[in-house]
């Protein structure tokens, strides 16, 4: 066996540090080298295999560590599916295991060569000319995943349902002027155009509807200059991947599918570095569309598990999307032919002001004690088609975390056909589709050690009577989930409802477990029918929380392999066993829904909505960990707020 030459790796490694360039470079070489895989394999995936839980755990720093990079590989040829693990430092594949009748992610790759198979075939073109569209350069092909609706012709073969639009100049918005009823379906591995569905000749709405600055007739002409300064540098401080700041300690990730990873989150409290999470990341994003006519109903994207968010992300090298002193992070991927494609700035780091922290006004002896609030953000974007979606994770120094999506973009839109009961009409005889974003995050937690507890909290009214004379009193009532099948909840907002997550083995100095609670923002459930395809495929979109125990090959809430899958893999499945849950490693799913009924002010560009949820310490602290935040030093025009 021949040996590949690798760059020295140092045994001081964290073993969750992301793969370098070099690594990506040996992996694929590897796999070339060891199996089969000729130039009709495209590469899904190459990122790094995470050693087991226990073993990082138990990680001190000079140990010797084994790196290990997982890959999927898709034989364009046969339509096979393979994993593969390869073991870098002993430069061998040491698994390779083939999926059965399982579709990979789409690339960005296969869909640059699917708009041009199609826009090369003569059926394609005849149908242009025949809607009386001269130039082809003006025309896009946007190819989606055609999801699983259960018919026979499609089973088995990797396919994409394209749509279509027409630009009015050769850089305008063409997302404003759909082609309705021209739908090219592809077959992906051959790359062969397998039919032209021509529903009838629709007019392509009139309006180009543009947004970029270049078609702007006027700026506005009172926006001042607004600095953000930090003279004496940021507070933070970056070791590879390892990010510490204001007693926060965590590690970041990135892969294909996911994006940003954060792993091992800890807070430094008299002393001591106390674990949180072990491993966070949104695992799937799920966008139902709900007009039922037969241009639209296809609409349902799994945004992670069709595509990937980290492979879509924007490089942050351009334009302001982080303001202030900025690290940013690199995101070291292939393209789907296993060359390394670096995206730059993938990741932002960065500190913002964040208002009044905490305040109070003794007005007898005139003494006014106030701290400002600052926040540690960790963000990337991602372009999935006609969304923009920012992802971006908060810490505050009172231990608070936040997670956040900001939504901005273009509206997924069809020709006014006939009627608009299935969305809102933004611009003359353009209708912008209903639909709704559905966010899954896997939250591994670990709070001040790996056995856990979930419960569910509400709030209740003390039903009046001897106890409640005058009728005002009310209590929080908590209640174990023991089991995956109790933990299966939806939020409450009439009860105050949250989840906490606490190790009963460890308390504070009250006597109280320590623990975290989960806080619902805004969510919503799909009104997708229960029996339709989209849940039968997303079934985890009809619960916001979900509990199981820690399994490492439990990773994404819709299974693996979702695209054409046609669904009851993941949390349905896993959740079937209905295991005990109380007092183990919990891993707890949070699912959140942004709905969304458009609007004209949305059109031609959204401007940002905003989604998410908080976790916030419960009996963590002993008090209230900010209170050794110094006071900011007084300055002119200076305000609390």
């Amino acid at each position: 066996m021949s040996t590949l030459k690798l760059s020295p790796i140092s045994s001081s490694v964290h073993p969750l540090e992301p793969l370098t360039i070099a690594e990506v470079e040996a992996a694929v070489a590897i796999v070339r080298r060891d199996r089969p895989v000729g130039n009709q394999f495209r590469f899904p995936c190459v990122t790094l295999h995470e050693p087991p839980k226990a073993e990082v755990l138990s990680f001190q720093k000079g140990d010797a560590i084994d790196r290990q990079a997982f890959l999927i590989l898709l034989d364009n040829a046969t339509g096979h599916t393979y994993e593969a693990i390869v073991s870098l430092g002993q430069q061998q594949v040491i698994a390779w295991t083939h999926i059965p009748d399982m579709q990979p992610n789409i690339m960005p790759d296969e869909l640059v060569e699917c708009e041009a198979a199609v826009k090369a075939h003569p059926e394609f073109l005849a149908a242009i000319a025949k809607r009386g569209i001269a130039d082809l350069d003006l025309v896009v092909v946007d190819p989606w995943a055609i999801g699983n609706f259960g018919f026979e012709d499609e089973k088995g073969i990797r396919l994409s349902r394209c749509l279509c639009y027409l630009r009015a100049t050769p850089d305008g918005n063409f997302y404003a002027r759909p082609i309705d009823g021209l739908v090219p379906v592809v077959d992906l591995n051959r790359m062969q155009v397998l039919r032209i569905e021509d529903l009838g000749v629709v007019p392509v709405p009139p309006e180009p509807s543009e947004y970029r600055a270049k078609f702007v007739s006027e700026m506005r002409q009172d926006v001042q200059p607004l600095h953000i300064t930090q003279p004496q540098g940021t507070s933070f401080e970056v070791n590879g991947h390892h990010v510490r700041w204001q007693k926060w300690d965590l590690r970041i990730g990135f892969t294909p599918r996911e994006g940003l990873v954060l792993y091992q989150v800890g807070y430094e409290d008299e002393g001591k570095l106390r674990p949180i999470l072990y491993r966070a990341s949104m695992a799937e994003m799920v966008v139902p569309y709900g007009d039922p006519r037969i241009q639209h109903f296809r609409k349902n994207a799994f945004d992670l598990g069709e595509h990937g968010v980290g492979v879509l992300a924007n490089s942050l090298t351009l334009g302001c999307d982080c303001v202030g002193e900025i690290h940013y992070f690199d995101g070291v991927l292939t393209n789907s032919r296993g060359e390394v494609a670096v995206t730059e700035n993938a990741i932002c780091l960065h500190e913002e002001d964040y208002g009044m922290l905490w305040k109070h006004t003794d007005w007898r002896i005139d003494a006014v004690e106030v701290r400002r609030s600052r926040r540690l953000v960790l963000s990337f974007i991602a372009t999935v088609d006609n969304y923009e979606y920012g992802f971006f994770w908060y810490f505050y120094q009172d231990g608070t975390i936040q997670y956040e999506i900001k939504l901005t973009g273009i509206l997924l839109c069809g020709a006014l056909a006939d009627f608009p009961k299935y969305g809102t009409v933004v611009a003359p005889e353009l209708n912008a589709i209903n639909h709704q974003h559905f966010f899954g995050m896997r939250l591994d937690f670990d709070i001040d050690g790996v056995n856990n507890s979930v419960y569910e909290v509400n709030s209740e009214a003390e039903p009046m009577g001897e106890t409640n004379p005058y009728g005002n009193a009310f209590f929080a009532r908590s209640e174990l989930l023991a089991t995956e099948q109790s933990a299966q909840r939806i939020v409450d907002p009439l009860s105050a409802r949250y989840w906490k997550v606490v190790n009963s083995n460890i308390h504070n100095r009250l006597g109280q477990p320590v623990g975290y609670k989960i806080i619902p923002g805004e969510n919503v459930l799909p009104f997708a029918h229960p029996d339709s395809p989209i849940l039968k495929r997303a079934r985890f979109m009809t619960k916001h929380l979900w509990v199981t125990p820690y399994q490492p090959t439990e990773r994404y809430p819709a299974g693996d392999y979702p695209n054409q899958h046609p669904g009851g893999e993941g949390l349905p499945q896993w959740t079937a066993a209905n295991r005990p849950i109380a007092d183990t490693d919990v891993v707890v799913w949070y699912v959140f829904g942004h709905h969304h009924i458009p609007r004209p002010e949305d059109h031609p560009v959204m401007p940002t909505a905003y989604s998410g949820f908080m976790l916030k310490p419960v009996g963590f602290f002993t008090a209230n960990p900010a209170l050794d935040v110094p006071p900011s030093q007084a300055k002119p025009h200076c305000c609390d707020p």
